[in-house]
């Protein structure tokens, strides 16, 4: 039997393409080497270590069985790479953060500004040609504007004093400040005025409940539907539709879903003289069996540390040798203050408002739990403030040196409260450095073949993008000094290696890119990728689902008119949201 669509990956981008295509009648096969979490009021905790633990949690990278290990990368700096296995993917922790990119990262722009981004590493289209399929997905998903509560009432107080204005669009053309437009459904009845569990029952509430616990996946409100938990992870819209799209698309066919799939192998062979995709082979963990199935098209979604890893592992072409290359992280720095009064740190949305600096990146505000709340502020390639510095160490508007905040030092600051708390994450606009990559690594190889090795040089990145971490961090200090606090450590982060992408990037030329403007590959015909792996550049700073999904969904219609003939979709059709009531019935 050969399918029309192999989808590899079922985490942020991969659920897209094939909601997508099976919305078109196409037989869409959907493999992920996690865990289908299907019943997560049963499955899951709000615990911070039974979810996050990198080695046991059930939101750790790793095959399903939480007794058996996870899964090795090698990480030879100070780094850690923060990523989730399973239906969702990285999604399932995520904060639901939906802003568009830059403009000022795609072909043709011309804005005043243009100067200030990594204009070398380009998307190979114009920011107008993507903007219906951010507008696809915005309404699929759905995108609304975050619910406010404390926290951001404080963050928004220190913006508004920043003198920049309230952004009022979607496109982000100048420095501005706003609330998140989020992938979170919109609080209501009950929802965000108790804490009272009996009374956050749906259909009694509905939407987000505001339990502070993004990071460990989304399950409220109970009793809901699985397409109406409120944070829009993939498992919570993509994925429901996708195993749905008889029930609510006129043409739709059903996708086949398998766990616990990790795909080994891409395979090829030759047709009209030309090397092009085949199928692939997979192993199921619990038994350690393989299988092969072909199909017409394969689309790599694996993430920008997995799918250039299968890519070498199956021996694909790399004529150019940026296969793997140009990893970008956005440079991620975190400072926070102390503050006198109730900040509302660890309720609600864990990230709801944020302010732009497009040609430098962005802010946000970052809700955290304790237990991350003290890993965020002992993490930091500085050494530990008022020890050691590591050879590095920045002094500034903060309160006394960089470094790692650890001991009675951060006793005494937990000890003011959780609450007293207000954290700003730093995402940086940040260059494509050929030096920062995934290869194969020497350590001995698990069960799926070599594991992948991710080098980062983190004092070595361009001018540029060191320059743009300084600038914010400093902007985040006003920031928090205007908001009222008394008190701001930076960390100087080591590598949080979270917004990962463009490992394979699409690019305006084949001397530095895998993919062409399409995310098809340049050297295998029938081959896609639809992860952040896919993205030209770090966008500029904004954090990368939607784009990826916006992309995504481009790459689903391009694949459908290239190779079933069809029609493209977007823009003369009305998008379906997930939280479709034929959904619900369906599951």
């Amino acid at each position: 039997m050969t399918r029309d669509v192999i989808v590899v990956g079922a985490g942020g981008g991969g659920p897209v393409v094939a909601k997508e295509l099976a919305a078109r009648g196409l037989d869409v096969l959907l493999l992920e080497g996690g865990a289908r979490h299907g019943d997560p009021r049963r499955e899951w905790t709000h615990l911070e270590n039974d979810a996050n633990n990198p080695l046991t949690g059930f939101l750790r990278f790793g095959p399903p069985d939480r007794r058996e290990p996870a899964w090795l990368r090698e990480e030879p700096q100070n780094s850690f790479l923060l990523q989730a296995a399973g239906v969702g993917g990285t999604t399932l922790h995520y904060f639901g953060n939906s802003p568009r990119a830059y403009p000022g990262v795609f072909h043709g722009y011309d804005g005043a500004d243009r100067a200030m981004y990594d204009t070398a590493h380009a998307f190979p289209f114009a920011y107008r040609d993507l903007v219906p399929y951010y507008r696809w997905v915005e309404a699929t998903l759905p995108v609304q504007t975050a619910a406010m509560g404390v926290k951001e009432t404080v963050f928004l107080s220190g913006a508004e004093k920043l003198g920049i204005p309230v952004q009022t669009a979607k496109d982000t053309t100048g420095w501005s400040y706003r609330p998140q437009e989020n992938a979170i459904l919109q609080p209501g009845g009950t929802a965000g005025r108790t804490g009272d569990p009996a009374e956050l029952q749906h259909p009694r509430a509905t939407g987000c409940t505001f339990c502070g616990y993004c990071l460990q996946g989304c399950m409220e409100p109970p009793g809901a539907p699985r397409n109406l938990y409120a944070k829009r992870s993939t498992d919570n819209s993509y994925v429901p539709m996708a195993l749905t799209a008889a029930a609510w698309s006129p043409h739709g066919r059903d996708v086949t879903l398998l766990a616990d799939a990790y795909v080994t192998r891409v395979h090829t062979g030759h047709r009209d003289g030309r090397l092009t995709a085949t199928g692939v082979t997979w192993r199921t963990g619990a038994t350690g069996e393989t299988h092969r199935e072909d199909a017409r098209v394969v689309v790599l979604a694996g993430g920008a540390t997995e799918t250039p890893r299968l890519w070498l592992n199956s021996g694909l072409p790399n004529p150019n040798g940026w296969v793997g290359r140009g990893y970008t992280d956005h440079f991620l720095d975190g400072v926070t203050g102390l503050f006198d009064h109730d900040t509302g740190n660890s309720r609600g949305p864990n990230s709801a408002a944020r302010c732009d600096f497009p040609g430098h990146g962005a802010l946000e505000n970052i809700g955290l739990p304790p237990a991350m709340q003290a890993y965020s502020m002992a993490l930091s390639d500085s050494g530990i403030r008022g020890r050691y510095r590591n050879g590095r160490g920045f002094t500034g508007p903060w309160d006394g040196p960089t470094g790692r905040v650890i001991g009675p030092e951060l006793k005494e600051v937990l000890a003011h409260g959780i609450d007293r708390l207000l954290n700003v994450l730093i995402l940086t606009g940040d260059d494509v450095e050929a030096h920062n990559r995934v290869t194969q690594s020497v350590l001995p190889p698990d069960s799926h073949g070599p594991v992948p090795k991710v080098v980062f040089r983190s004092r070595e990145r361009t001018r540029r993008t060191q320059a743009n971490r300084e600038f914010l961090a400093r902007k985040a200090t006003e920031l928090l000094r205007r908001a009222g606090a008394r008190r701001v450590y930076r960390f100087d982060w080591a590598p949080l290696l979270l917004h990962v992408h463009s490992t394979m990037r699409m690019g305006l030329s084949a001397d530095d890119s895998v993919l062409d403007a399409d995310a098809r590959s340049r050297w295998i015909d029938h081959l896609y990728i639809a992860d952040n792996s896919a993205l030209a550049n770090s966008l500029g700073g904004p954090n990368p689902t939607l784009t990826t999904q916006a992309l995504a969904t481009r790459t689903a219609e391009k694949i459908f008119a290239r190779h079933f003939g069809g029609d493209p979709w977007v823009g003369h059709e009305t998008p379906v949201p997930s939280t479709d009531p034929r959904v619900s019935a369906a599951l």
